[in-house]
């Protein structure tokens, strides 16, 4: 069985299309929460994200969904075994089945997030489950954004991790479901090199000025050790 070990909690990460991965880390770490409501993790694949959302916001109730139901399976069995069980709930659904089961609900979450699909054009991955959890033929920002425009609070977030070339068609996507860019953290892997990925965080909210902020995750004169800042992040998930 191969395990993830985290600081608080353990992630089998056997069945899932979408393994434990960096990008998802970064989001579950650098994204803004509140302490306390209702969020919902989107294409969830072993419950990382949404266990690392449980343990910063002691008071909050987390649901996560997933179409694969190897991946729904996998996060429920890692809800279960966590120290929140009766906080976190895995449903195998698309975000269209999780829509209509809201019975026209509104001002529903405080926090919706997402480490979606996100290649377009590439050539599909032979295998289905894991071209589903890349590719955006099954769900993408697109559909989250329109979710998240019924579904989320005045004062609530949405937050997605993704490749950095896709901010502007990000940000031009949200703008036309309502939402404005509040915060925005370009991620590179080290110094010299281009942001490889961000955390783009929106609200309702129209802010004078957009937070900008900057991670490098390694540092070539510790021989690619993490940062400092990157270290720091980490340090109530990772065990090292």
């Amino acid at each position: 069985m191969s395990v993830f070990h985290f600081r608080h909690f353990d992630v089998v990460n056997d069945r899932s299309a979408m393994k434990v991965n960096t990008d998802g880390v970064l989001l579950g770490a650098l994204m803004t929460l509140p302490r306390e409501g209702r969020m919902l993790d989107v294409g969830t694949g072993t419950g990382t994200i949404a266990l690392m959302a449980a343990q910063r916001c002691p008071s909050a109730m987390v649901d996560a969904i997933d179409l694969d139901e190897a991946s729904a399976e996998e996060a429920s069995l890692n809800f279960s075994a966590s120290p929140w069980p009766e906080r976190l709930r895995a449903h195998n659904m698309s975000l269209d089945e999780y829509d209509a089961s809201l019975e026209g609900e509104r001002d529903v979450f405080d926090a919706v997030f997402s480490n979606p699909p996100y290649f377009d054009d590439s050539l599909l991955n032979p295998d289905e489950r894991k071209s589903d959890a890349r590719h955006t033929s099954t769900m993408s920002y697109r559909e989250i954004l329109a979710f998240a425009e019924k579904y989320l609070k005045a004062d609530g977030r949405v937050a997605f991790v993704l490749p950095s070339e896709e901010e502007k068609r990000l940000c031009r996507e949200a703008r036309s479901r309502g939402f404005f860019l509040g915060r925005i953290v370009r991620i590179r892997t080290t110094p010299k090199k281009q942001p490889r990925r961000i955390v783009a965080e929106f609200t309702r909210l129209r802010s004078e000025q957009v937070a900008e902020e900057e991670l490098v995750l390694m540092d070539p004169a510790k021989e690619n050790q993490r940062t400092r800042e990157y270290a720091d992040l980490m340090s109530d998930f990772y065990t090292n």
